[in-house]
């Protein structure tokens, strides 16, 4: 098992923790001798990266501590603004609300959230040369108009369609919704805390239908979809059928390659924050920042589930750092 995939699954691991540990304020004596301690929760997507960015960082630091945990992006808001934690993890796009608490969000990286179905439903094959529309997506998610997959084509099977959502306040919740211009509160189905979670109720249901981020639907060391589920493809001009231009979804690899150059659509492809309280950055905070948008850190996200920033949202990001004051980024 790779460092990376025992990281994703470890984020079970995480959840065990009853709470954040306060935030310790680093300190130094010369730049290479940082000491102190960095906290960070929130969002799954995120949890992953962060873990294999800290431990790239001690190799540096040997004497910087990392609190990691992973809760859903609405943990990682308001940790951070409670000053539970100094990062919060976050994997939506910030509200007005949390802008004017003092929130501000750096742009990290890039994913996308996917709709997913059991690999064993029992029309999968035609389901992966087919794919859904958006609008049956919609009328599944949202209107729950479909109670069986009959409902949404003859040729599916006559039994229930089982929808599971996120029961937690999740950043890739409230990204498949936007997809839908509604709100996490509008999805309709079975709540399922955490990514982790989701992914399993889809794997155990040969009749489910979910949504997960990648790093929860692909094995990272194949780069193909992992036992039991699978990515299920959306077909963007609605014609019944998934086209050329649509059929990205073979492997990891193909998808992120979609999802860099806007073929995937965005929602529900996303960019994924740090956030920081205002005028709350400490020097340790803004060189681990500063690290993490290094080309050394961000071309590993490729093989990880990720996209990494282009040149220039790293350069924005660099200055959103070095910018106390900002109360948001320029997109």
């Amino acid at each position: 098992m790779n460092k990376f995939k025992y990281i994703v699954i470890s984020v079970l691991a995480a959840l065990s923790q009853a709470s954040c540990s306060p935030n310790v304020e680093g300190s130094f004596e010369k730049e290479s001798n940082y000491s102190g301690s960095l906290s960070l929760s929130g969002a799954f997507a995120l949890y992953p990266l962060a873990i294999l960015w800290s431990e790239d960082f001690k190799e540096i630091y040997p004497n910087v501590r990392f609190n990691i945990s992973a809760g859903g992006a609405g943990k990682g808001i308001a940790d951070v603004l409670t000053d539970m934690v100094d990062i919060g993890l976050v994997s939506r796009d910030l509200h007005p609300q949390e802008i004017a608490n003092g929130a501000y969000p750096i742009v990290v990286a890039k994913d996308a959230v996917i709709p997913t179905i059991n690999s064993q439903h029992p029309n999968i094959d035609l389901i992966l040369k087919r794919g859904l529309s958006q609008v049956e997506l919609h009328n599944i998610f949202i209107h729950a108009k479909y109670k069986t997959w009959k409902d949404i084509d003859s040729r599916f099977v006559d039994s229930p369609i089982q929808v599971y959502v996120r029961s937690d306040a999740a950043g890739a919740a409230e990204t498949w919704a936007k997809f839908f211009k509604a709100n996490q509160e509008d999805l309709k189905g079975i709540g399922i805390f955490g990514d982790p979670g989701l992914a399993q109720v889809v794997k155990d249901d040969p009749l489910a239908i979910g949504f997960n981020n990648l790093n929860y639907v692909f094995d990272l060391s194949t780069k193909h979809a992992a036992e039991d589920i699978r990515a299920l493809p959306i077909d963007l001009n609605a014609n019944g059928v998934l086209d050329k231009n649509e059929d990205f979804y073979q492997n990891l690899d193909s998808l992120t390659n979609a999802i860099a150059k806007n073929k995937y659509p965005s929602p529900p492809a996303r960019d994924l924050f740090f956030v920081l309280r205002k005028n709350a950055s400490s020097q340790l905070i803004k060189t681990f920042l500063t690290f993490i948008l290094q080309k050394e850190a961000q071309k590993q996200l490729l093989a990880n589930g990720y996209v990494p920033l282009d040149e220039e949202h790293i350069q924005e990001s660099l200055k959103t750092i070095k910018d106390e004051n900002n109360t948001s980024i320029q997109r």
